[in-house]
């Protein structure tokens, strides 16, 4: 089975490219993050200061994908 992912909230500082940007979490580290296979199949964009829901694996806590906005 393979590890568990690990959910949080980050918000949008940077759009680097059309599906890759860069975000804030909320303990302040900055990392890189690119949009979920449905949010790019979906052209989805977000905005600087939108609040995203993102998933990390335990191994790398730079990368995250981006699963949606956040309430």
């Amino acid at each position: 089975m393979p590890d568990a992912t690990i959910h949080t909230v980050g918000k949008i500082l940077m759009n680097l490219a059309p599906i890759l940007y860069r975000v804030e979490l909320p303990n302040g580290k900055i990392i890189m993050a690119h949009l979920s296979k449905p949010l790019t199949v979906a052209k989805a964009v977000f905005s600087i200061d939108d609040r995203v829901i993102l998933e990390l694996t335990p191994y790398d806590f730079d990368n995250a994908r981006i699963l949606g906005l956040a309430d």
